[in-house]
């Protein structure tokens, strides 16, 4: 059964085991006691530790404890406190005390900060990432102790993209590994299927298919169907739905930095449901739902070289384009190159739950970064669609095809002129653009403008830009405003200029209002003072701007370099 046919039916022997965990409250915990660890270093097997308590860090956070424990027994004289860790419970008495959640890097000593499973308990009703900090790191002397990174193992993807993107997953808290970790989840589960138990690897999927993504960490508690795990949160989403997988340790790699498990997700078991400061929690048995996606690459210039790819993602408004992005960026990277002259040509659709799909289309052209440009091109409307939040507007499904040739095609302007330098109410402004390819092939195209009768006297402006150019100064305007209903949204993305056309604005430095959504270009100055209180007040009307009279498109069919020309005249009364 293929990935995106997931069901999971999951037998009453897995889904609900009795419980009759003890919770331990953190005022019964004392320096010098001695508690039991539970984690994974070898295959599927939950082994012991042992948990010497050192003592408690209060308030570390509003309403945040860390109880500090020793940790010996196993691999962990050798490795320390391993990332992929996170989650492992701790018992004391037979009662469940906590997790182990953070660690110092570097350390000689296996020093773990292990956080109270009753902290963890109340996770669900935590205030959402965006009003409440989490503590993540804490100065304890000359070092600090950290969240234990979470492990995210790519595969599928090339070496280039993780090193593109690991800055910005490391900034999420992610450690990104590539070629340490495989297997595709499973749903193969029956009633042999061996139940979970707390000290197991688990593996959120943020992406599966012909790309995955996992982040790995160990299940703290399990109570019915419903189960807690990590010690800290992911990434801090808050109300989350992502998929997690059962997964085996295939070795461990001891680290001077930080060791980590080396793992493999083997077999679907629920979703991931709340992601919020101390611990992930989901349940057991319920599916996802994910975004199909589908990525087609194709050489041009080399017949029999196309490759399809296929995948889900999680539905997030923040992950989701980050992960689309660097998806189409390994699709294109993985098989085309990204040194030398190169034109990519990327067109989408983007269907949604109601109404028309949305359509993508552009071409770039460089010697070097094609595939980046080619990426943001693919995630730019699908990030505004998850941004705008609109209420039963959600994309169902995604589709790009990406060809590419291994020449550079493009154009630069060579001069943009008017053919006067003044004009008077009711004659046509003439503009002459023309443009030049390497090759040195020439373009001319005459651009005409007529001067409505009645024009005020003043300066005009034509300005020719390409397409990123012209998208650039339009959404910098309209910047921070969000669209109030789908139409809107729709009209903004498809007002997106493409790269192969050169685009020509004219326009007054008169200001100009958009009320609603809609251009009300010139206004007069007791009009623009009504406009000015009404936005401050109602937010209903986006602030002043030059007056836009007209745009007008000038096909090419390649790409047009980055260019931006304007040119001023006058009319007389």
């Amino acid at each position: 059964m293929r990935f995106g046919q997931l069901i999971l039916f999951l037998p009453w022997t897995l889904s609900l085991i009795a419980q009759t965990t003890q919770i331990l409250p953190l005022k019964d915990v004392h320096p010098g006691q001695h508690a039991i660890g539970k984690t994974v270093f070898a295959g599927g097997k939950v082994e012991e530790f042992q948990v010497e308590i050192l003592g408690i860090l209060e308030n570390l956070g509003p309403k945040q404890n860390l109880i500090l424990g020793k940790l010996s027994g196993g691999p962990l004289e050798k490795t320390g406190v391993m990332q992929g860790m996170s989650g492992s419970p701790v018992y004391l008495n037979g009662k469940l005390l906590g997790a182990v959640a953070m660690a110092f890097p570097f350390a000689k000593d296996a020093i773990a900060g292990i956080r109270p499973i009753e902290e963890m308990l109340a996770a669900d009703g935590n205030p959402p990432p965006d009003r409440l900090e989490p503590v993540r790191a804490t100065i304890l002397g000359d070092t600090k102790l950290v969240d234990i990174a979470t492990p995210v193992s790519f595969t599928g993807f090339t070496r280039a993209t993780i090193e593109h993107f690991s800055p910005m997953l490391r900034e999420l808290g992610l450690e990104p590994r590539q070629g340490i970790a495989g297997g595709r989840p499973t749903d193969a589960v029956t009633s042999k299927t061996k139940p979970l138990e707390p000290g197991e690897m688990i593996s959120v999927q943020l992406v599966s298919g012909d790309m995955s993504v996992g982040a790995d960490g160990t299940l703290t508690h399990i109570d019915g169907k419903k189960i807690y795990a990590f010690g800290h949160r992911f990434m801090g989403l808050g109300e989350a739905e992502m998929p997690f997988a059962r997964s085996e340790v295939i070795t461990l790699l001891a680290n001077l930095s930080t060791s980590f498990k080396i793992s493999s997700a083997k077999q679907w078991i629920g979703s991931i449901m709340s992601d919020r400061n101390a611990a992930v929690s989901g349940e057991i048995g319920r599916k996802a739902n994910l975004l199909p996606v589908t990525v087609n690459v194709k050489n041009l210039s080399r017949p029999g070289s196309a490759h399809t790819y296929k995948m889900q993602l999680v539905r997030d408004r923040f992950l989701s384009p980050l992960l689309l992005q660097m998806a189409v960026f390994s699709a294109i990277e993985g098989t085309e190159r990204t040194l030398g002259a190169a034109t990519v040509r990327i067109t989408g659709k983007i269907v949604m739950s109601s109404g028309d799909p949305i359509l993508v289309e552009n071409q770039y052209a460089a010697d070097f970064g094609a595939p980046v440009q080619a990426a943001i091109a693919a995630v730019l409307p699908v990030n505004f669609i998850f941004q705008s939040r609109l209420p039963g507007w959600n994309p169902e499904s995604m589709e790009f095809n990406i060809e590419a040739r291994e020449t550079r095609e493009a154009w630069q302007l060579d001069r943009f002129y008017s053919r006067r330098n003044s004009y008077r109410p009711g004659e046509t402004a003439e503009f002459d653009a023309i443009f030049r390819r390497e090759d040195g092939t020439e373009l001319r195209r005459l651009l005409q403008f007529p001067i409505p009768d009645g024009a005020s006297a003043g300066n005009l402006f034509a300005s020719l830009s390409d397409g990123a150019t012209a998208n650039g100064f339009e959404n910098r305007l309209n910047f921070g405003t969000a669209p109030r209903n789908q139409e809107q949204a729709r009209k903004f993305l498809t007002a997106q200029r493409t790269n192969s056309s050169a685009w020509v604005r004219i326009w007054r430095a008169d200001m100009s209002y958009d009320v609603s959504g809609e251009a009300m270009p010139a206004v007069p100055s007791s009009v623009a003072l009504l406009f000015n209180k009404t936005q401050s007040s109602q937010g209903t009307v986006q602030p002043g701007r030059p007056s836009k009279l007209a745009e007008f498109e000038i096909p090419l069919g390649e790409v047009l370099g980055a260019v931006s020309r304007t040119v001023q005249i006058e009319i007389k009364p």
